[in-house]
Formats: C-alpha cells, structure tokens, sequence
C-alpha cells in the first residue's frame, strides 16, 4: 500500500482571492488535495482581497466555486466544513502596508497556535500589473525573510517581452532567492506532460533512437475551438506567439528534446531544459517570414453555430492586427537534432480542441517489398495526446490477413482513462503540491523564461514592425491560414492530426 508523505504545517496567502483563477482552479484544486489527505492537519488559506467579504461569506463563495469547477463535483457537506474551517478572509489593498501587517499578524497567529513554523506560499493569482507591486511589499514587510519557508507563486505571463521579463527577475531577486520564486506554467503539471519524461527515460525502447538519425520531423498542435471569450483586453497586448508558444509550447520542446538528466533533481532537469532553448537555432528579424507564420480568425461556425470574429470580439480594437494564431519552425542546433525540423502551431477558433506531439520517423533505409505490397505504407509514427484525451499511439507496419503479403499500418494505444480507472488530478493540485514541498522541478527558472524570450523576440519584432495587411485570414471552424500549410508542405510534409483513437 502507498504511503502518503505529506508537506510540513502550511499557509498558503492566495492575493486575488476572489478572482476567476482562485475560483476555477486554486480553492478546487486545494480541495481535492484535502480529500486525497495530501494537505497536513496544520493547513490554512488567507484570502486577500480589495472586496469588503466577511469569513463565511467568502467560504460560500469558495464553496460555490467547488461545486461549478471541481473535477469531484459537489462537495459532501461533512467534508466541506472540515476544509473551510482552515479558509479565511482578509480586506486589503495590495499596494498599503497595512494588508501586509495583518498577513504578517495572521501568520504569525496560526504559527503560535500551532507551536511550529509553517511554509508561507504566496500565491499571485491577479493580473500581471500587480506582480512587482506585491511581491515588492512581501519582501519589504519582512514576511519572505525565511528562505527555507517562504515561497511566492508568479502565474504567466512572466514580462510582456525579453527586457520586461528581465526586469521582473531582476526585482524578485532583490527579494527572494531563485528556490523560493515558483513561476508556473499550468501545462507542465498535465499528466501527459508529465509522462514524456517516464516515457523517454524510464524505458529502454525508445531513447536509442531518439535522434536525427532515426526521426524525420516532430510537430506539435495545440489548438482551441473556443474564441478568446471575455480576455480581449488581455488578448489584444499578447496574442498566439506570447500566450502559447513562449511558455506552454516551448517547454514542451524542452521536454522532448532535452538530454537524459542525470538525476531528477530539480536544478538538473531545469540545466537540461535550458540547454535546448540555448541551442536552438536563433531567427534574424529580416528572415521571419520564412519560418514564422500568424493568422487571425474571422466569423465561421463552430458546431454548427455562427460565431463572430476576432475583431467583432469584445474589447478588440476592430481593425486589430493582433494574431489568434501562430505557426513557427526551429531548428536545434546540436548532435542530437541537427537538421530535424520542428513544427509548432497554436490557434483560436480552429475546427477542434487538442494538444498534441506527433514525433514521425525517417522512411526505412531498404525497401525490399514487392510494390504491391506497400500501397499502404507509412512511415512509424509515434504521437503524444495531451488534451483532450490523454495517451500514446505508436503506428508501425504488419501484415494484413491472408495469403499474400500486404502491409497495412496498425497502431499500439495507451490511453489513460482505459488503464487506470481512478480519477486524474487537475495540472493545478500537482504543482500546489510541489510548491508545499519545495519541489520546483516543473516550474520554469528565470534564464529558462529569458531564453525562450530571446527565441521568439525577433519574431516579435518583425510582426510589430510590419502588421498584417489580409487580417483576417481564416475562418472560424478551420484548421488556420493557408499559410500555415505553405509553411510545412514547402519542406515536402503535411501537419499530421491522429485521435488518439480510431474514429
């Protein structure tokens, strides 16, 4: 029977407790670690907020949210009052130093009565405008002064471009060391995600033939059917490339074509990461329109039904040059994958929901079958579903029934939801939980967010110093701009799009 260690006594401070992330995704994810008796007995949330709420006010907003957004649906009444007799609710303006006395004072009451000294999380869950300000004020009101106890919690996006990324590090180190600063990226923390590593290194099978030598191409597609909502505002100063590629997209990169780590230590696997964002191949402004392409969606029908288009979205400018889509080519420059392009291509508005990794390999060396005999051929293909349904499907060749030698592909599945029959956890309760134990493994390092910065910023140059004329450029409900294809195909492939079962 698995033991289950839990983290030591702790505080988790969530700033912006009453706004949609804490709702959607924290007080749920929280819960559920409650339920899996992950949480230790000496546990506490403190809400902060500009919002006038009592206690029990905010924990019937908390309780509401369970209901609408956790993966167990409603809460059983036993078990929610056990769990909110540990949430409370603070008034305070994040830019006065009294919000942060009355933490202090919270604190430092939960930890008398406790007889012990609790980890300190402090949780960023509000628009990037007030990431300085607060972590500002934690550092200067003394409450991150236990480097060993003392966390903050930075969401995405970390800095608008290299020289604000650079800046925002450059003031959290002026109050935190590297190992208390957590800056997350919920997609590292998907199961999925989280298998490419056991996948590749916990198993013999593959990594020999991890290189340029056997694969041909490897593409990644995370695209969404859903607009971009309410998030004009947001969507209008960041766009495809900062929202998707920089971070999400680009650590999966990182996932797939990093060298074995020696250990699973955190800093190890983070050297690793790093590695291949330094080595990939840097684009000049002047060249990016040859290995970067943008799109942006106009009216279409998504299921049937009409939807608008970006520019007719709320809080868009209506001649916006903004792109809802974005696709780019690299190159990693060292033995492993010199030569192997990679594809990525991430989008609003395109026919389907997914995320996922096709790795496809060269073609065999020796064609030795009668010509007949092939008409179906394919090369090995080996794709990673993350979203929406998660597992492995490996395509090779065999031979079809009968008395004469016919090769059909057929594929290998390993989908998760057939194999194991207990429930996934949220991306969110895996990385809280690493938080509440210092493990910072799947969170990003400041030169890890830097360099993938200096990846993109020519790309982001470029476009901003020349705005798209033919905005939009492809229809609600398709698969992205003409473009996109031109893009891939010039190098003799087509984008690859495999369920992860057979429809």
């Amino acid at each position: 029977m698995e033991t289950i260690t839990k983290p030591g006594p702790t505080i988790i401070v969530i700033f912006g407790a009453t706004g949609d992330l804490t709702r959607r995704k924290l007080i749920p994810a929280i819960f559920n670690l409650y339920l899996d008796k992950w949480i230790p007995e000496k546990f506490a949330v403190i809400g902060v907020s500009r919002k006038e709420i009592a206690d029990v006010d905010f924990r019937k907003f908390l309780h509401d949210a369970v209901d609408d957004f956790s993966r167990r649906g409603k809460p059983k009444k036993p078990d929610w009052d056990s769990f909110a007799e540990n949430l409370s609710y603070l008034k305070g303006e994040f830019h006065e130093n009294v919000t942060y006395e009355r933490v202090g004072k919270k604190i430092s009451q939960l930890e008398k009565a406790w007889k012990t000294t609790a980890t300190r999380v402090f949780y960023t869950a509000v628009p990037p405008m007030f990431f300085e300000q607060i972590a500002t004020k934690i550092g200067e009101s003394g409450l991150s002064k236990d480097q060993e106890k003392s966390r903050i919690v930075i969401e995405k996006p970390f800095g608008h471009d290299l020289e604000s990324a650079m800046h925002l590090n450059k003031l959290l180190h002026g109050m935190f060391c590297e190992n208390q600063i957590y800056r997350i990226d919920h997609y590292l923390g998907k199961e999925t995600v989280q298998n490419i590593l056991a996948f590749r290194f916990a198993n013999a099978l593959f990594e020999p033939i991890w290189n340029r030598n056997y694969i041909d191409h490897i593409q990644m597609t995370v695209s969404e059917q859903l607009g971009i909502g309410t998030r004009g505002n947001y969507y209008e100063t960041a766009g495809a490339l900062r929202d998707m590629i920089q971070n999400h997209i680009l650590q999966l990169v990182c996932l797939i074509a990093m060298e074995p780590p020696v250990s699973f230590d955190a800093d190890e696997v983070r050297n690793r990461k790093v590695d291949v964002l330094n080595a990939i191949k840097r684009i000049k402004e002047e060249d990016a329109h040859k290995f970067a392409v943008r799109g942006q969606y106009g009216e279409g029908w998504i299921q049937g039904k009409k939807v608008k288009g970006y520019r007719q979205e709320q809080d868009v400018n209506k001649n916006s040059t903004r792109e809802t889509f974005a696709a780019v080519k690299f190159y990693i420059d060292n033995w492993r994958w010199q030569g192997v392009p990679i594809y990525l291509r991430t989008g609003k508005r395109m026919n389907e929901t997914l995320s996922v990794i096709t790795i496809q390999f060269k073609h065999v060396p020796h064609q030795s079958f009668p010509s007949k005999a092939v008409g179906n051929w394919q090369p090995n293909r080996l794709v990673l579903n993350i979203q929406p349904h998660m597992g492995i499907r490996l395509r090779f060749q065999a031979k079809r029934p009968g008395l004469e030698m016919l090769l059909h592909p057929v594929d290998m599945l390993f989908n998760y939801s057939e194999t194991y029959s207990s429930g996934t956890p949220e991306a969110y309760e895996t990385l809280l939980l690493d938080i509440m134990e210092g493990d910072s493994t799947l969170f990003m390092r400041a030169d890890q967010v830097e360099a993938a910065w200096k990846i993109l910023m020519p790309i982001i140059n470029a476009w901003e110093t020349n705005p798209s004329v033919n905005f939009p450029n492809y229809d609600a409900g398709m698969q992205g701009p003409e473009d996109a294809e031109a893009l891939i195909a010039k190098d003799g492939h087509n984008w690859i799009v495999m369920p992860l079962e057979n429809e």
